[in-house]
C-alpha cells in the first residue's frame, strides 16, 4: 500500500507542476495583448506599441509610436538599444 501511495503522490505532483507550468507560459505568452484588450480606452494616447517581436528568452524587439515617430527598441539583459525612425524613413 505504501508504494501505491508514493505513485499517486508522484504523478500528483507532476500534475501540478505540469499545470503551474502551463499558467506560467500561457500568462507569459498572451497576458500582454490580454490585459491591452481589457483596457479601457482613455481618449486619445501618444504613446502605443506597434508590435512586439520576441528573438529569445532573454532579448525582446519592441516598435513602438510617440505621436508621428516610431522606435525601435531592443530590449533585455539590463540594456536597451534605441533606433529612431520617421514616419518617411
Amino acid at each position: 500500500m505504501q508504494l501505491l501511495d508514493f505513485i499517486r503522490a508522484a504523478f500528483g505532483l507532476a500534475f501540478t507542476l505540469g499545470l503551474i507550468g502551463l499558467v506560467a507560459w500561457g500568462a507569459r505568452r498572451y497576458a500582454p495583448q490580454l490585459l491591452a484588450r481589457l483596457q479601457a480606452p482613455r481618449g486619445e494616447r501618444r504613446l502605443q506599441v506597434v508590435e512586439t517581436l520576441v528573438l529569445d528568452p532573454a532579448r525582446r524587439l519592441v516598435l513602438v509610436r510617440v505621436d508621428s515617430e516610431e522606435r525601435l527598441l531592443l530590449l533585455g539583459e539590463g540594456r536597451e538599444l534605441i533606433e529612431p525612425r520617421g514616419p518617411g524613413t
